[in-house]
C-alpha cells in the first residue's frame, strides 16, 4: 500500500519529469537495431576450375529510426545497413561458374550497403537515398534459401545491366503504391554507374553524371489467399537507357530491356508443416546482353523432420542461356536448413553445376559440398 501512495504522489508532484521520462522511452522505442553474421564453407569436390575448400563470411549491422514512433512525424522511417564481407572467392577461384555459388560472395570489403529514407502517404511510399534493388524487385520468399545467387536476383538482371545490387549497391527513388492488401505497384530509378569499390571503398562518395545513365524498373505484385494457401506474383520490366558520350543529338539512348516473373506458391499447410514452390523467368532481347534467357524452379518442405517447423529442406534448378557462343549453364542445388534457436542455424547444401561459364573456358561439371551457418542478435 505504501508503494501505491509513493508511486502516485511523485506523479503528482513530478508531472513534468514522468512526461519526459515516457518521451524518452517512446524515442528510444524508436530505434531497432539488428547484427547478424552468415559464413560459408564451400568445398569443390570435382570439376571446375580446380577442387579445394574456401571460407567466406558477412557480417551486417542494421539500425532503423521510425519518426513516428519518436513522436516527429508519421509515416517517416530512416535506416542504414553497413556490411562487412571477408573471405574467398569460390566462383572465381574454383568453380568457374557464372551463376555464382554463393549469394554472400564478394570479396574483402566493409561497406555501406543502404542508407535511406522512406515517406509513407496513405497508399504510397517512397523511398529517397542508397538502395539494394533486390530488397524490394525480383525476389522470391521460397528462393531466398538457397545458396545460389540465381535464385535471389536473376542474372538476365544482375548480368546485363549495372543493377544496384549487393554488395554495388546506388542512389534511386522509389514509389511504391499499395492499391489494396493484394496488389501492389512498384517503379524505381536509380543511378545507371554504382561506383566500383577501387573508387568508392566504403560507398560514402556518391555523385551522377549524364553519362552514368539510368537504370529503371517496374513491378506488379499480386497477392493471393486461397484456403490458407498464400501465393505472391510478380511481373516486371527493367532497362538500362545511357547516353553516349559525344553522341549528336545529346539524348539517352536505350541498349537493354528485359522482363521477368516470379511466382511463390504454398502447396500445402499442416499446422507448422507446409509445402512452397516457386518459379522465375526471365528474357533479355537485346543485341547489347549476355544473358538472354533464365528460368529457375524449386520446391520446399518446411517441418519435414520436426514437426515445430524449425528445418526446412529444398531443391531447385537454374538454367542460364547465353547471347554469344557459351554453352548454357545449369545449376542444381539441394539444401537442409535447421534452426538450433531462434537466432542461430545450420546448412548443408550440395551443388552440382553443369557447364560452368564464368571464365569463358570449357570446364568440367562441378560437384560442390557447402555448410552455412548463420547467427542474429
Amino acid at each position: 500500500m505504501n508503494n501505491f501512495f509513493f508511486k502516485y504522489a511523485l506523479i503528482a508532484y513530478f508531472p513534468i519529469s514522468i512526461n519526459a521520462q515516457d518521451t524518452l522511452n517512446n524515442k528510444m522505442d524508436a530505434f531497432t537495431f539488428e547484427a547478424s553474421y552468415v559464413g560459408d564453407n564451400i568445398n569443390n569436390l570435382s570439376g571446375g576450375i580446380k577442387t579445394g575448400s574456401c571460407y567466406l563470411g558477412i557480417a551486417n549491422i542494421k539500425l532503423e529510426f521510425d519518426f513516428e514512433k519518436a513522436m516527429l512525424w508519421k509515416g517517416g522511417q530512416f535506416y542504414v545497413n553497413v556490411t562487412n564481407t571477408h573471405g574467398s572467392a569460390p566462383s572465381s577461384e574454383l568453380l568457374g561458374d557464372m551463376q555464382v555459388a554463393s549469394n554472400i560472395e564478394a570479396g574483402e570489403h566493409t561497406f555501406i550497403q543502404e542508407l535511406w529514407l522512406r515517406q509513407v502517404f496513405g497508399k504510397f511510399e517512397i523511398t529517397v537515398g542508397l538502395q539494394d534493388l533486390n530488397v524490394e524487385f525480383s525476389n522470391t520468399e521460397h528462393g531466398s534459401l538457397f545458396l545460389n545467387s540465381s535464385f535471389g536476383i536473376m542474372p538476365v538482371i544482375s548480368g546485363n545491366i549495372p543493377a544496384p545490387i549487393y554488395p554495388l549497391t546506388n542512389l534511386g527513388l522509389t514509389v511504391k503504391w499499395n492499391f489494396s492488401e493484394k496488389i501492389i505497384w512498384l517503379n524505381a530509378l536509380y543511378d545507371g554507374s554504382p561506383a566500383d569499390f577501387e573508387d568508392n571503398p566504403y560507398n560514402i562518395k556518391w555523385h551522377y553524371s549524364r553519362y552514368d545513365g539510368i537504370t529503371g524498373i517496374s513491378e506488379f505484385q499480386y497477392n493471393s489467399l486461397y484456403k490458407e494457401l498464400s501465393g505472391v506474383y510478380k511481373l516486371g520490366i527493367f532497362s538500362y537507357n545511357h547516353v553516349i558520350e559525344n553522341d549528336i543529338p545529346d539524348s539517352l539512348n536505350t541498349q537493354i530491356v528485359g522482363f521477368y516473373a516470379h511466382a511463390d506458391q504454398k502447396l500445402w499447410i499442416s499446422g507448422d508443416r507446409n509445402v512452397g514452390f516457386f518459379t522465375q523467368i526471365g528474357f533479355c532481347p537485346s543485341k547489347e546482353s549476355m544473358n538472354v534467357f533464365f528460368l529457375s524452379i524449386g520446391i520446399n518442405f518446411t517441418g519435414m523432420f520436426n514437426k515445430t517447423g524449425k528445418d526446412v529442406i529444398g531443391a531447385a534448378f537454374a538454367y542460364e542461356q547465353f547471347n554469344n557462343n557459351l554453352k548454357s549453364e545449369t545449376s542444381v542445388e539441394i539444401s537442409y536448413q535447421y534452426l538450433l534457436s531462434k537466432s542461430i542455424f545450420i546448412q548443408p547444401d550440395i551443388q552440382y553445376i553443369i557447364n560452368p561459364a564464368g571464365t569463358g573456358e570449357t570446364l568440367n561439371n562441378c560437384l560442390t559440398g557447402n555448410l552455412r551457418f548463420g547467427i542474429s542478435f
